[in-house]
């Protein structure tokens, strides 16, 4: 039983979004250059490929709420 978002939450949902897609272009900017200057700091790139999941699934979820079920 989920409840519709108001246009407040749906704006507080939609700035969170994005701020998660730049954070994670910036992630992803980070490991490739990390890996372009060829740092061997496994741990390190490990740690920030596993903050760039949580991004991705924190976005996924953000976006599964904004839209709607359609029952088809």
């Amino acid at each position: 039983m989920s409840r519709e978002l108001s246009e407040e939450e749906r704006a507080e949902f939609a700035n969170e979004i994005e701020r998660l897609r730049q954070e994670h272009r910036d992630l992803d900017a980070a490991i490739d250059a990390l890996m372009a200057v060829g740092a061997n700091d496994a741990l390190q790139l490990q740690r920030l490929k596993k903050r760039k999941l949580a991004l991705r699934d924190r976005i996924s979820f953000l976006e599964d709420t904004l839209t709607p079920d359609i029952i088809a």
